[in-house]
């Protein structure tokens, strides 16, 4: 494979101690999909499939250092960002982007309904970031504090949607795993006002953690393939399913997905 064939992916996130999720479950999604991935990590979490016992922001020069000796040399095809708990942080960001396309998993609300940002970045976000944003990847929770409405069916879930798209982001995906039903639904809305919906089986499983993470990076490195993205989101959302189903049930909590092949 020639070097100028393999789509580099600069992921902006904290690390996961435990491996299931953040910069580690980026890389390997990244990976999985034959792309080359560099990180700035923003925050050193312990956390294990039980929870999150302790987390350490790194200090911003230091961020923004990782992000510049990246882009100096490395020239990245794709920017994601996972959680980004500091405004300043996500105005730095922000300026660095410049023409590279960025996929946001706005990672701002917990599976339990708890809110993990201040309400400052949740603005931030909205006001600064998404505008620069090729694509974002909210669950629902993060769909509705997004959009400002509440999301109790597919049709809501587009509804969604476009209220996000308007915020200046070019493409939306809302997630639909948190929906009660037996299919999940995952909205795609586009620059061009079309919309796509991605249908797959839930899957009753306690080893979902890292899942936003894998779909987000797994996009990403599939547009730098150069794939279009109604593909892109289906092959991710592909790989995700798979993960859930071979999940090798680490831990006592809930468990990561698996990543590769067996």
């Amino acid at each position: 494979m020639q070097k100028n064939k393999i789509p580099k992916v600069l992921i902006i996130a904290g690390s996961d101690s435990g491996g299931g999720a953040g910069i580690q479950a980026d890389i390997k999604a990244v990976t999985y999909f034959k792309g080359y991935a560099m990180t700035a990590i923003t925050a050193i979490t312990s956390q294990n499939t039980k929870g999150v016992q302790s987390i350490f922001p790194l200090p911003i020069d230091h961020i923004e250092s990782q992000i510049n000796s990246v882009l100096e040399d490395l020239n990245p095809n794709v920017i994601k960002t996972g959680m980004l708990a500091d405004t300043n942080v996500i105005e730095m960001i922000t300026s660095k982007v410049g023409e590279h396309k960025l996929v946001i998993d706005p990672v701002m609300v917990a599976t339990s309904g708890d809110i993990l940002v201040p309400e400052d970045c949740v603005s931030a976000i909205k006001q600064i970031l998404l505008p620069k944003s090729f694509l974002t990847t909210p669950n629902l929770y993060e769909a509705e504090l997004l959009s400002g409405q509440k999301i109790n069916n597919t049709q809501q879930q587009i509804e969604a949607a476009f209220k996000i798209l308007e915020l200046g982001v070019k493409n939306v995906l809302v997630k639909g795993g948190h929906l009660t039903n037996e299919l999940i639904t995952d909205v795609l809305v586009k620059e061009d006002k079309t919309i796509k919906c991605f249908k797959s089986k839930k899957i009753n499983s306690k080893n979902t953690h890292g899942t936003g993470c894998t779909l987000a990076s797994s996009i990403a490195c599939l547009i730098g393939h150069g794939k279009n993205l109604n593909e892109s989101v289906q092959k991710g959302i592909d790989y995700v399913q798979k993960g859930i189903l071979l999940a090798p049930n680490f831990g006592y909590g809930n468990g990561p997905i698996l990543h590769f092949d067996v």
